[in-house]
């Protein structure tokens, strides 16, 4: 479960970003706002935790509750969940891959724009390099959210940074798109003309 933080709700002219760092025993979110590119404030962030002694079906069914109520809560524009990209661990995966197409589709359901990247974009752009350790994120994380502590757990300030990758790149992804390009799935691609 997760603690809502109190939102007043300003201009219409904030986005809402819900960052989402996909996993079945801890899966870590971050709700951000964002009136300009400078403009950051963070409205939530935390972790959603199954236990990982109970039957899968019942950790499902207990995150699928927690992210439409996160979903409900908060109403995000947009939700930017990582892209499994890689894991050496297959359970590891597998478990990643059921949060992550849980999350996808209910995000997808509550009509959020949904857009994935992987954790090296993630990295390059918030610490500008992709090869950047949790701590190096975190405390990029903390810089941008003008926070006084560096967030924690990892998953949060992972699920932050999810959220701040997409603010950042997301004005160049709809000048692109306004130019003629086209997206799949959630990232820009030049049309081809015949």
């Amino acid at each position: 479960m997760f603690v809502s933080t109190p939102v007043s709700e300003g201009s219409s002219q904030v986005h809402r970003v819900l960052g989402i760092d996909p996993g079945l025993t801890r899966c870590g979110y971050a709700v951000i706002d964002s009136s300009g590119p400078q403009l950051l404030h963070c409205v939530s962030m935390g972790v959603l935790r199954t236990p990982a002694t109970s039957p899968l079906p019942e950790r499902l069914a207990s995150l699928h509750a927690d992210l439409s109520l996160l979903l409900s809560e908060f109403c995000p524009q947009t939700v930017v969940i990582e892209q499994l990209f890689f894991q050496v661990n297959v359970r590891t995966a597998m478990s990643v891959g059921q949060a992550s197409g849980l999350a996808l589709a209910l995000a997808s359901l509550a009509g959020c724009e949904v857009v994935q990247y992987t954790p090296n974009q993630v990295k390059q752009t918030v610490t500008g390099w992709g090869g950047a350790d949790k701590i190096q994120v975190q405390k990029m994380v903390q810089m941008r959210l003008g926070l006084n502590s560096l967030p924690q757990p990892a998953d949060a300030a992972d699920a932050a940074a999810l959220a701040l990758c997409h603010l950042a790149v997301a004005p160049m992804h709809q000048k692109l798109i306004a130019a003629g390009a086209e997206t799949i799935h959630g990232r820009v691609r030049s049309r081809k003309t015949a």
